[in-house]
């Protein structure tokens, strides 16, 4: 490969690095709070609520894409707000891209984390409350650092969806080279034109990726 081809080859891959780090902040903070909550509390309706939050993990991800395109579409009131304030679409955007893979690696970061909540002794939490701890206290306390490995797993498995997503990104922030082009849809375009010996390269490098994060997150989980 001469330059430009070196500097064609490595824009998806860092573009999908970059996405997830993004998109993996947000579904930490949102998949710690949920999981938290869901874990230590009971009420009306918690069975549905649960499997509407599992439901991106089961949902073909066009069907998310679908979902997302119409929701955050110009039409939208979403959408004509965000464009709005910042002057472009949300389709079609990087923005685009860190929503559809926070929404599809949240399920998975959050099945885990749950696990790791559930782990940890209320005994030694219903101490905590009982010298005057508030809840905010016990969780930053007590319930966090007990449940630290499950919830390090959950963020490696949680980035590494979102690395891997690609129906939902395609659909929502298409593949547009240097733009929102990530390496799954880089790796579509590639086969689809014939370009066989750089999808090879690109599943290469997500292989590689895929492996070395896969291993830190059952480094954690044992």
């Amino acid at each position: 490969m001469n330059r430009m081809d070196w500097t064609s080859f490595f824009e998806p891959i860092t573009l999908s690095i970059q996405i997830s780090i993004v998109a993996s902040v947000f579904v930490f903070a949102s998949a710690v709070l949920a999981a938290w909550l869901m874990a230590k509390s009971r009420f009306f309706g918690k069975n549905i609520v649960e499997t509407f939050l599992l439901l991106p993990l089961v949902l073909p991800p066009t069907v998310i894409g679908f979902i997302l395109l119409v929701g955050l579409g110009r039409r939208s009131w979403i959408g004509k707000l965000y464009e709005s304030l910042l002057g472009e679409p949300v389709v079609f955007s990087v923005t685009a891209a860190v929503i559809a893979a926070t929404v599809v690696a949240f399920p998975l970061a959050y099945r885990t984390m749950r696990a790791g909540f559930e782990s940890v002794d209320k005994d030694l939490e219903d101490s905590a409350r009982a010298f005057g701890a508030s809840e905010w206290q016990v969780l930053r306390y007590i319930s966090i650092p007990l449940a630290g490995r499950s919830l390090t797993a959950g963020y490696i498995l949680g980035f590494c969806r979102g690395l891997g997503e690609f129906g939902a990104t395609l659909m929502i922030a298409g593949s547009i080279p240097g733009k929102t082009q990530t390496i799954p849809t880089a790796i579509y375009v590639a086969t689809d034109g014939g370009s066989m010996a750089l999808a090879w390269a690109w599943t290469a490098a997500m292989l590689l990726l895929s492996f070395l994060m896969l291993m830190l997150a059952n480094r954690f989980s044992k």
